[in-house]
């Protein structure tokens, strides 16, 4: 791959797609290490094209087939996936209006009838994607995130007497496995689109992979997605209307033990991603404030997981 993205190569990509119509000066909007991401209006549709960058580790392609395949979760519409003259994968979809700022959702007040159904349309959604056929995203990765955890934090070698306790934990009180399915792998407010009236697109599947699919629910109810907020699903909710919406939409009942095991794993999870992306920027690999900020929360992720296994011995 070539240098970073540049507004003129989206409009060359769009210009490809869409020969002959009038493409507006194309915005960068707020994205993730893996992508850069650019609103444009074509022929006066929004359209978001998205960019892959070297440090991704998964060609976009197969980003572009998930997409399509989760449209009923729903997720924004794919137009196509375009490799540009400089060899970088573009993801191209129509805009879906709304927004995905947490505190946003959380605490405007033109977002308040939504806060009352969005943790409903989670667990419809989340039930939505564990259906999609994996027939239709052949390729997507197969993997156990709590198996994954335990080998990045062993390669990363620093001692964490806390993740080893929660290790154990998990070990020791493993709910009976389910049958994979796909997992967005990174469901919580932050990557969805939330318009007045709820859930509008669920976004950022670039971490999908085929396992557990309580893994998403679990994730979904970490503290660290919770802003502040006291509430366990998603910082909404309880954790029970939640499972009572996934269960009426997949027909799966789920205790509150299991989802509660899956809630400390990504509390473990997210402490170790912290610590690797700190790394990341201690080692001059990507010298970056944002990364050096999430390596603060280590310590915080710690004490969310003292306190979930508080009496659970």
């Amino acid at each position: 791959m070539t240098e970073r993205p540049t507004s003129q190569a989206v409009r060359d990509v769009l210009a490809t797609l869409f020969p002959g119509a009038s493409i507006d000066e194309p915005t960068r909007l707020t994205g993730g290490a893996s992508r850069s991401t650019w609103r444009c209006a074509v022929d006066g549709e929004g359209l978001v094209v998205q960019r892959q960058t070297p440090e991704a580790a998964r060609e976009m392609a197969l980003e572009a087939s998930v997409l399509a395949a989760a449209a009923e979760v729903p997720a924004p519409p794919v137009i196509a996936h375009v490799v540009g003259d400089d060899g970088i994968s573009n993801l191209v979809t129509r805009h879906v209006d709304g927004e995905t700022i947490a505190r946003r959702i959380l605490r405007d007040d033109r977002f308040e009838a939504a806060r009352g159904r969005l943790v409903g349309q989670l667990g419809r959604a989340a039930a939505r994607t564990h259906r999609i056929d994996l027939a239709d995203v052949e390729g997507v990765p197969a993997a156990d995130p709590l198996a994954t955890t335990r080998v990045s934090l062993d390669e990363l070698g620093e001692p964490h007497p806390t993740f080893e306790l929660a290790f154990r934990w998990l070990d020791d009180h493993r709910p009976p496995d389910r049958p994979p399915t796909l997992v967005h792998g990174d469901l919580r407010l932050g990557n969805v689109i939330v318009d007045e009236s709820g859930l509008a697109a669920v976004i950022d599947w670039e971490l999908a992979f085929v396992g557990n699919p309580i893994a998403d629910l679990g994730w979904l109810c970490a503290p660290a997605w919770r802003f502040g907020s006291p509430l366990p699903a998603a910082g909404l909710g309880d954790r029970e209307t939640l499972l009572a919406a996934y269960a009426d939409e997949s027909g799966v009942d789920v205790g509150l033990d299991e989802l509660i095991w899956w809630e400390i794993a990504s509390s473990l999870r997210w402490g170790v991603i912290c610590i690797m992306q700190a790394s990341r920027h201690r080692s001059g690999a990507v010298r970056s404030h944002e990364l050096a900020a999430i390596g603060r929360r280590t310590c915080e992720t710690e004490h969310d997981l003292l306190l979930a296994l508080e009496g659970r011995w």
